[in-house]
């Protein structure tokens, strides 16, 4: 890595890539590109379509949909089937697109880094060096390079000699700002004296030694996935939790009702459709649909609303269940602009008049010195102080120098004389200032202090000189004072993390800034930083810390990764090179449209701003989406495995099947097409308020309790129709047995949809919801379908009124037994 070879003095550097500044000899170079291989990106082996999709179906939810599928046409049910295979397929496919885009962006970032870079190369030792093109390619550690204004840095360099050298780092960091760069011979936290590959030349001229290329520089570290494979998302490992058990009860069910029949009743294969039957009832075919409308509607609605993509569907239900947000400072809760906090005179007091004097050099200093962008605090400065400047007549201006760390502005002041006006970095102005012994010191604590606080300070000073004498570097000024800076916070970052905040969202701060910087920023958004880390001292992971500062683009990553092992939901919002590792390692990578374009690939979720307001938009879509989704698992598995156990029971108790393998099917696709409407259902303000966790092992727990309470319904109604009406032989007429049973199914699941969703609660008055609507629907069918002719078709008959009246009690007291139940479980829940 650059930043390990580039580690000591410029001498030490060159040492040990055993090169100088007159560059590399011809047969050097040779040699060390064999050694090292050419400078471009690591190849990536892509796989075809066909290995795609095959690899797609290793997915468990792919699987179990395999598996519904063929299981559907076992039983010669061939819409279910169509449909189901015809989901497997459209999932194999969009996932093989989606990593096919990946691929294409990877190759597109590839070409970033092509073209040919100006280097110095000796034929032979004894020869001077000359200047050559060559390709980026053949670029190797120890080549000395000269920059110029728009060259694209070709690998990780070492700064030799700078002048006015600034780059802009977009592509790497996601910042908009060029940063000032310059030769310094030991090594500074903020790695001025390193350029990276990537960045291009904004403004001057440099002369540096390539320090790593290739896949060891940082371009190529920051796009590559960290080393532990990635788990999946929040709803990938929920989902694959909950198909594993489905599959463990599906591959388990037929066999023990084959086993059970030949046992007791001396019936064998010909139960085979009733079993295979009973596993598909077991098993929520609609599960597929109903993931699938769910989050799509969702999706829909954001993209329209709020302008956020939605890239990866599942990523929605990830959003819903996000407890960690982690951001970057810059352009997330601050603007990339600078604002005046105060100024202050010597004496640490508030002054206008140091602000005004400020504002003079900053105007003069953007009229005449050409810059080629004007400068960020320049610009607050103006702003802060308003129209001034003009009132006086330019004489000469020499812009900030990363060398001096000061600019320099002349005024023509009164007959013959001229002011100059000095602004820069508290030490550099200060040494060229007049002061009393022990002053010096105290001014610099003054501006310690204020940078200690997480403002930028900016130190000012001015002289009265004759006409015509030098000024560029003048001594013996009057130092007038400090004027301190601090990020400009974006608009709506202060409500939006406190929206955050109430819906159990905690917001960590990730940034290669400053510590004080990045806690000061929070502190003014209403942010607790705590005890803010560095990199540095992560340790096995950021803990309770809320800012993270000096983060490396592997830093970022890591963080991501200890945060989701310690068993968070986690969310990553970037937009640079540099955050792709940490998109791709969050459970949801979320990028602002703005962001290059290997960052929008590999993020989930693409918002239209960088705003912290749509992601809680996004947030509150992703738990609606996933509220639905938890009321049709609830209501389908509880309900299922209760008709399951009771058809078990029944079935060993029977002379006769308890229900045609046609009428099985016939009543899961009632109650399949009744639970749609989950899709369009609104859950609760509950259910928005923390985050969206399809846990399997509640579910399971949520299955067999309200489970074992719909089976004993079930048997109650057995119990009734085979006792209580006609005595012990009313068994024997099959047909209103089943038909009795059937209507008593569907008005049960009825209940069961009613009484489980997570929905709203309809005021008095209303129109009844999408799911009350479908629950009568369902009722209706139960009722009205066995004395039809396609009941007739199945196998059952009309019945006598009496048969309803019985089983209408049982059906009561399982309504109030299920509501009494549902209560005691919501009070049990945190």
């Amino acid at each position: 890595m650059a930043s390990e070879t580039a580690e000591g003095t410029t001498l030490e550097v060159l040492r040990r890539l055993e090169s100088g500044p007159r560059g590399l000899t011809e047969s050097a170079a040779a040699s060390r590109l064999a050694d090292f291989g050419e400078n471009t990106l690591p190849d990536r082996r892509t796989p075809s379509w066909p290995r795609r999709c095959v690899r797609a179906l290793r997915d468990p939810f792919t699987a179990v949909l395999l598996c519904l599928g063929l299981v559907s046409a076992a039983v010669a049910s061939w819409g279910t089937a169509v449909v189901i295979l015809a989901l497997v397929a459209v999932s194999c496919v969009l996932r093989a697109s989606g990593e096919h885009r990946a691929d294409r962006a990877l190759d597109a970032l590839r070409e970033l880094v092509g073209g040919t870079a100006t280097v110095l190369r000796r034929p032979d030792p004894s020869e001077p060096p000359e200047l050559r093109e060559v390709p980026v390619a053949e670029l190797v550690p120890g080549d000395v390079l000269r920059l110029g204004p728009g060259d694209l840095v070709p690998a990780d360099v070492r700064l030799l000699r700078a002048r006015g050298l600034t780059v802009q780092q977009g592509a790497l960091t996601g910042e908009s700002a060029p940063v000032a760069k310059r030769a310094v011979d030991a090594d500074a936290p903020d790695e001025p004296h390193l350029c990276f590959q990537g960045s291009t030349v904004a403004s001057g001229s440099a002369t540096a030694v390539v320090v790593a290329t290739g896949s060891g520089t940082r371009f190529a570290a920051a796009h590559r996935v960290p080393d532990a494979p990635r788990e999946g998302g929040a709803f990938e490992r929920s989902v694959h939790g909950i198909s594993w058990v489905l599959i463990r009860f599906m591959l388990l069910t037929p066999p023990l009702v084959l086993m059970a029949n030949a046992t007791l009743r001396d019936r064998g294969l010909e139960t085979l459709p009733f079993a295979v039957a009973v596993a598909v009832g077991l098993t929520p075919e609609m599960l597929p649909v109903i993931v699938t409308t769910c989050l799509a509607r969702g999706a829909v609605r954001l993209a329209r609303a709020h302008g956020v993509i939605v890239k990866r569907l599942p990523a929605l239900h990830d959003l819903g269940a996000v407890d960690v947000l982690c951001v970057d400072k810059t352009g997330t809760l601050t603007q990339d602009r600078p604002v005046v906090e105060k100024a202050l005179d010597p004496a640490g007091r508030n002054d206008p008049e140091v602000l005004r004097w400020a504002a003079v050099g900053a105007w003069w200093t953007l009229q005449l010195a050409e810059l080629p962008a004007p400068d960020a605090l320049d610009e607050a400065l103006l702003e802060a102080a308003g129209p001034v400047g003009e009132e006086y007549d330019g004489v000469d201006a020499v812009p900030f120098d990363p060398v001096r760390r000061t600019a320099t502005a002349v005024v023509r002041g009164d007959l013959g004389r001229h002011t100059v006006v000095v602004t820069g970095a508290a030490e550099a102005v200060l040494e060229r200032c007049a002061t009393a012994p022990g002053e010096h010191d105290r001014l610099l604590a003054l501006a310690a202090r204020e940078a200690d606080a997480g403002l930028r300070v900016l130190a000012v000073a001015t002289a009265d000189r004759p006409a015509g004498a030098r000024t560029a570097d003048a001594r013996g000024l009057t130092f007038r004072g400090l004027v301190t800076f601090r990020d400009a916070l974006a608009p709506t970052a202060a409500q939006a993390v406190r929206e955050l905040a109430a819906r159990g969202v905690t917001v960590k701060v990730l940034t290669g800034d400053h510590p004080a910087t990045a806690a000061r920023a929070c502190r003014d958004l209403g942010l607790d930083p705590g005890e803010v880390r560095t990199a540095t001292r992560l340790g096995d992971g950021p803990g309770e810390a809320t800012v993270v500062a000096r983060c490396t683009p592997e830093d970022k990553a890591r963080v991501v990764a200890a945060l989701r092992a310690a068993g968070h939901t986690v969310g990553f919002l970037g937009d640079g090179v540099n955050d792709v590792a940490a998109l791709r390692a969050a459970d949801v990578g979320i990028a602002p449209r703005s962001a290059v374009g290997v960052a929008r690939e590999s993020a989930d979720v693409v918002l239209g701003e960088k705003d912290l307001t749509a992601i809680g938009h996004a947030i509150t879509a992703g738990r609606h989406a996933s509220g639905n989704i938890a009321s049709y698992l609830r209501v389908t598995l509880s309900s299922n495995l209760g008709n399951v156990v009771a058809m078990l029971a029944a079935g060993l108790l029977l002379p006769f099947l308890p229900m045609l393998p046609a009428q099985v099917l016939a009543q899961n696709l009632c109650f399949d097409a009744a639970q749609l409407a989950f899709a369009h259902d609104r859950p609760g303000a509950a259910a928005l308020r923390g985050p969206a966790v399809l846990r399997p092992r509640s579910f399971l727990r949520f299955a067999i309790g309200f489970g074992t309470l719909n089976a004993l319904a079930d048997l109650a109604t057995f119990a009734v129709l085979a006792l209580a009406l006609n005595g012990p032989d009313a068994v024997d007429d099959e047909a209103v047995f089943h038909s009795a049973w059937f209507t008593e199914n569907l008005l049960t699941q009825a209940a069961v949809m009613l009484l489980l969703r997570t929905g709203r609660r309809d005021a008095a008055g209303r129109a009844p919801g999408p799911v009350g609507l479908a629950a009568g629907g369902l009722a209706v069918v139960g009722l009205l379908l066995p004395p039809s002719p396609l009941g007739t078709a199945l196998g059952m008959t009309a019945l006598p009124v009496a048969y309803y009246l019985l089983p209408a009690v049982v059906l009561g007291l399982y309504a109030l037994a299920l509501a009494a139940a549902r209560t005691r479980h919501r009070r049990r829940q945190p």
